[in-house]
């Protein structure tokens, strides 16, 4: 029986931009992505998130507000991975790239690369929510 995996991705507005990591291993290594990864056994979405943001970026995150559910069989060469994106707000740590990151990097809204994934589709569905937090 083939099963699906459950993944997390965040987008944090910072600076008056978005936090993006330079993924560190296969798949799609060396292209920017959203922070996120998997989602243990037994662990909440929510407590997920806030651990993988922590993880790569050195970042403490409060969650802001869903951005949607992410099925696409496709979207991930692995298998059917299915990811909750959330927007996310820093609350403390300090930036930096850590475990599967490679770098991190801030990029405006028409800055923004091709991202890994469907990492830019997550920040097209956003943006009516990060015009607000961007400005702060």
């Amino acid at each position: 029986m083939r099963c699906i995996t459950l993944t997390v991705d965040a987008i944090i507005p910072l600076e008056g931009k978005i936090v993006l990591i330079k993924r560190r291993n296969e798949p799609f290594k060396d292209h920017y992505a959203l922070p996120g990864g998997i989602v243990e056994y037994g662990e909440r979405v929510e407590d997920a998130l806030v651990r993988e943001v922590k993880e790569e970026t050195g970042l403490d995150v409060e969650i802001h507000r869903l951005v949607g559910v992410y099925s696409d069989p496709n979207r991930d060469p692995r298998g059917h991975f299915v990811s909750v994106c959330f927007i996310a707000v820093p609350k403390g740590g300090r930036l930096r790239a850590d475990s599967d990151a490679k770098e991190i990097a801030l990029f405006g809204l028409d800055e923004i690369p091709k991202l890994a994934f469907d990492h830019n589709r997550m920040i097209e569905d956003a943006k009516p929510y990060l015009v607000d937090l961007l400005r702060r």
